[in-house]
């Protein structure tokens, strides 16, 4: 039984053979694989939002494997992907590496280091997912606050007092405690430290 929360694995290869091979190899270790035959077909068919890795040639007819990553990062898709060739290239391996790709393998392929990457890339991937995910968690949640409650929580993370606040603000300290506890009501927070995790972007 497939795992389904386990991500997607997408392959661009123009060698069906090949193609089917990693399908073949990548489904019986209960993956979800979807195959293409060239960076043109894969660029209008897959899903940036979805918690996926890919396996991608770098030697193919039209866009070529390195201008597919150079394409994706141009669109600013953090999908982690991984080179296969039969023609290893060193300074080709380090460009690549260098914007972001994860490996860079040979063909005939190691089925357990073929494994591991796609685990590790997949890992990667949900740990972006994540990421994007509490950031935009946190920025709804600030989005509800007031003009006026944004410069007052910009002065509590820069660690002014209430006073301070007052005078900076040019408002009552009274007021400044109003808007703290609008402030904390609104981030759903009951102290300080919370408060500061959120306008900090640090994990809870």
């Amino acid at each position: 039984m497939k795992t389904a929360n386990k991500g997607t694995v997408y392959v661009v290869d123009d060698d069906e053979a090949v193609r089917d091979s990693l399908q073949w190899l990548l489904e019986g270790n209960d993956y979800r694989v979807r195959c293409f035959d060239s960076a043109e077909s894969f660029l209008t068919r897959f899903d940036p939002r979805e918690i996926a890795c890919l396996i991608v040639d770098v030697r193919m007819p039209g866009m070529n494997g390195l201008e597919l990553q150079d394409e994706l990062l141009r669109r600013g898709c953090t999908m982690p992907l991984v080179f296969i060739t039969g023609h290893g290239d060193v300074p080709m391996a380090v460009d690549t590496m260098k914007k972001g790709a994860i490996d860079f393998i040979e063909k005939p392929f190691n089925e357990v280091v073929l494994r591991d990457l796609v685990d590790r890339m997949l890992q990667k991937a949900r740990l972006t997912a994540d990421q994007q995910q509490a950031e935009a968690s946190r920025g709804a949640l600030l989005g509800r606050l007031t003009a006026r409650e944004s410069q007052v929580l910009e002065r509590i993370v820069a660690g002014r007092l209430n006073k301070q606040i007052a005078d900076d603000l040019n408002i009552s300290i009274k007021t400044v405690e109003a808007h703290r506890a609008n402030i904390m009501e609104k981030l759903n927070v009951s102290t300080v430290a919370d408060l500061l995790k959120i306008a900090l972007g640090a994990p809870k």
